[in-house]
């Protein structure tokens, strides 16, 4: 399933309020959305963001962003 790129557009991240960017896995598809200043990676299940800051994922420092 797929993610509408226009409400990409929309959301921004619960903690910091900052921009998020989409990450794709290896056959391009969405998977999820990154906050760069928090380090954090919000879940897309079945096209759905999960926005909540106790299902993220905290990004390992050596990972890029």
């Amino acid at each position: 399933m797929t993610i509408d790129h226009r409400l990409i557009d929309l959301l921004v991240c619960p903690v910091c309020k900052g921009a998020l960017t989409l990450r794709r896995d290896e056959q391009a598809l969405p998977v999820e959305l990154i906050c760069p200043a928090d380090r954090l990676g919000f879940p897309l299940r079945d096209g759905i963001a999960v926005m909540l800051e106790n299902e993220a994922r905290v990004l390992p420092a050596e990972e890029q962003v």
